[in-house]
This record gives C-alpha cells, sequence and structure tokens, in this order.
C-alpha cells in the first residue's frame, strides 16, 4: 500500500505525473536504451556516421534516433541519446568506443591526477551539441511525450575513468577507494559537482525529467554503497531540486538489493527504477511507499516474446500498478530484440492497464 502525499495538481503529461506521485490508470511506459541497436534505422544511420562519440554529439543525428522508439511505439518518454561518459570526456579524458569492445577511456592513474588531468573549463562548450539535441527534440516530440535527460552516478562514472572501461571486480577503483579514501573522494566530489552542472544544463535545454545511472553500485559493499553511492546521490538530486524544484529525478542502483529501501527513502529521488532481481512484494512496501516506482521486466523476455512476455508483463502491472508507477525493464533493451516484441509488449502493458485498478 502506498502512503506517499499525491500531489495536488494534475499533470498532462502521464509519465511526469507518474514521477510526481500521481497514480495513472494506464502505466506510462518508456525502456532503456530505447534507442538502439535492435532497431533497424538505427543501424542503418549508424552505418553512415564515423563514430559513436559523433553520433552523440552531432545535434540533428542525436535527436533522429531518440525519436526512432517515439515514432515507432508511441512511448510516454523520450530518453536524449547521449552516454554516461560524456561527463568525464566534458572533463578532458579521452574518450573512444571500440566496436565490440565498448567504451574505453584513458584511465586515470593516481588521485593527483584529479586536479591535473580534468579540466572543466571548457565542459558546457564541449557538450553544448548534447544540449542542441534536447532542444531540437523537444520541439518535435508528441505532445503526451516528456523528454528525459541523464548522467551517470558518480561511483559509476569514477569507475570507468579509473578502470579505463568496464570492469568485472572494479578492482582498480576499489582499491584506489579503500586504500585513499581521501582522494578517491576528491575524484566523487569533482563527479558530484560537474554532474549537477550537466543535468541543470540538460533541464534548461528541455529535459522534463533526468535519470541518475548508478550501473555498478551493485558491486559495492554496503558501507562502501552508503558511501559513495546514496551519499553522491542525494548531493546531486538535491543540487538540481534547489535550482528546479518540480523536476522529477529518477535513480537507478543497479544490483543493490536491499539498499533499493534506502535508495527510495533516503536518496531524495521522486522514482527509483528497479533491476530483475527485486521482488514486486517487497518493493510495493519499501519502495513504492516512499517514491514512484519503475521497471522492472527483464529484458531477456522481449527478446523471446509471446505469451512468456506478456505473462510476466502483466505480473508486474498487477503487482505495481496500485501506486505510482512506470512500466520499464529491468535494463536496457539488448540489440537481439526483435522491434515486434517490443510493439507487443506496449500494447500488453497499455491493454492491461486499462482494466482498472489492479487492486
Amino acid at each position: 500500500m502506498w502512503r506517499k502525499t499525491v500531489a495536488q495538481h494534475p499533470t498532462a503529461k502521464p509519465l511526469l505525473a507518474a514521477y510526481r506521485f500521481e497514480r495513472q490508470e494506464t502505466p506510462p511506459i518508456w525502456f532503456m536504451r530505447q534507442a538502439g541497436r535492435y532497431l533497424p534505422e538505427y543501424r542503418a544511420l549508424r552505418q553512415r556516421v564515423g563514430s559513436f562519440l559523433e553520433l552523440c554529439l552531432t545535434p540533428e543525428l542525436a535527436s533522429t534516433v531518440t525519436l526512432q522508439p517515439i515514432e515507432r511505439f508511441q512511448l510516454d518518454g523520450a530518453i536524449i541519446f547521449a552516454d554516461i561518459l560524456l561527463v568525464p570526456y566534458g572533463l578532458g579524458q579521452a574518450l573512444w568506443f571500440e566496436e565490440g569492445v565498448g567504451p574505453q577511456l584513458e584511465p586515470l592513474k593516481d588521485p593527483g591526477e584529479v586536479a591535473t588531468r580534468l579540466d572543466g573549463t571548457r565542459f558546457h562548450e564541449t557538450l553544448a551539441p548534447m544540449y542542441a539535441a534536447l532542444r531540437e527534440t523537444k520541439a518535435q516530440l508528441p505532445a503526451q511525450t516528456a523528454l528525459i535527460g541523464f548522467a551517470g552516478a558518480p561511483w559509476t562514472v569514477a569507475s570507468y575513468m579509473i578502470e579505463g572501461r568496464s570492469s568485472r571486480d572494479f578492482a582498480l577503483s576499489k582499491q584506489w577507494a579503500y586504500g585513499d579514501p581521501a582522494g578517491f573522494q576528491r575524484l566523487i566530489d569533482r563527479v558530484v559537482e560537474t554532474t549537477i552542472d550537466y543535468l541543470l544544463a540538460q533541464i534548461d535545454a528541455g529535459a522534463e525529467a533526468v535519470q541518475l545511472f548508478d550501473s555498478w553500485a551493485g558491486a559495492l559493499p554496503v558501507a562502501e554503497a552508503e558511501r559513495w553511492s546514496l551519499e553522491p546521490l542525494q548531493r546531486i538530486v538535491a543540487g538540481v531540486k534547489a535550482q528546479h524544484p518540480d523536476v522529477p529525478v529518477v535513480v537507478f542502483p543497479r544490483g543493490t538489493g536491499a539498499f533499493y529501501a534506502r535508495m527510495a527513502r533516503e536518496s531524495g529521488a521522486d522514482a527509483v527504477s528497479l533491476d530483475t532481481g527485486v521482488p514486486l512484494d517487497w518493493a510495493r512496501g519499501e519502495v513504492q511507499a516512499h517514491a514512484c516506482a519503475q521497471g522492472n521486466l527483464d529484458p531477456q523476455h522481449v527478446v523471446v516474446g509471446g505469451e512468456s512476455m506478456r505473462a510476466a508483463a502483466r505480473e508486474i502491472v498487477d503487482g505495481l500498478a496500485g501506486g505510482p508507477f512506470v512500466f520499464n525493464l529491468g535494463h536496457g533493451i539488448v540489440p537481439q530484440t526483435p522491434p515486434e516484441h517490443v510493439a507487443d509488449l506496449v500494447a500488453c502493458v497499455r491493454s492491461r492497464g486499462r482494466q482498472g485498478d489492479p487492486t
């Protein structure tokens, strides 16, 4: 049973209404990585562009990609096409993308490089094309579709900056954080301050909600998750809310298990996005009582499609749509997903919602 006080003013866009704790009869729906390689129109465009970074930082192209899933599926949210590593790139850290490998950064070697290698003087100039893409996208969105900006959470971004790439064990990041917590804090502080400025600029450019992706939060033990995941997220949410109190903020602390409850209670976020491992009954009491719940279908269900996918989606809707809820996946759409399965899923969720309050 959800208990948080409901907003007293109606909101025209269903996604924003849900984020503001207004239950919707038909759950709003969007998907993480909804723009990308599973869409043939994206693949055709990508073949004509020199690099992934060029695609992100060419406003017309980034806007086109952002709008592709909206045109296909009439989703309630359009998340701007970009990458969480644009923050270190804007700070001057070399970034490139290798086909079949993923993003690569020239790694930070020691705490002293936080001061010597990271330079934010041209940050907004470097990322001006991303803000232009937001403005261009906003002008073309359907009236009911909300524009979502985003950033990586400090722990996740810092781990990339240190490791230079994705990691299975985050050994270098943990060794730095455990061995020199003060030095690691300086890096976290830099990312927190920059991320606040970055999200505020996205909002000024037209973003109506923002999401923070802490994709690797689950790699941290509880005490470290409090210091390196929760506390930085609290600071970012507070920084955004100080300037834009009515703009919803969503956090996605992937893989944190029971720590999701603390995120919902203590982060200050309006919504919490759930990964596939979060039980629905538990989420209703521990998450949805404090924030809008978003999630959490396994992306592999959408690859398989059919009744298996629809049954899993109906279970999530029936479990969470009695309160403020946004249907999403527990992580991003994977490249091998058939687009027709996505269309079927959207129709299933919207049909289930129209049946009325499952509680």
